[in-house]
């Protein structure tokens, strides 16, 4: 969870708060405050869970680059050491 994430979640709630007290008070203005902070903070949540998305996606890549060059180490060492095996006769 990043910044922007957090910051949209404490912008939701709080724009529900305010929304909510603009309805018991019948303040109108306060109301579309609250609403309007309320679309805020989904917003940074959504942007927050997109950059969520692209750093897990990054660094799934970069795990899986890193299994591949373990793997091609590891077939370049079995195929050194049967090399190695037919050229001693063991």
């Amino acid at each position: 969870m990043n910044k922007d994430t957090v910051k949209g979640a404490v912008d939701d709630v709080a724009g529900r708060a305010k929304r909510q007290v603009g309805e018991w008070t019948g303040d109108t203005q306060t109301q579309v405050e609250g609403a309007a902070q309320q679309v805020k903070g989904k917003a940074e949540k959504a942007w927050g869970n997109v950059e969520d998305a692209v750093n897990d996606a990054g660094s799934q890549a970069k795990s899986d680059r890193d299994q591949a060059d373990r793997d091609r180490l590891e077939r370049e060492r079995l195929e050194s050491e049967r090399r190695h095996h037919e050229a001693t006769g063991s």
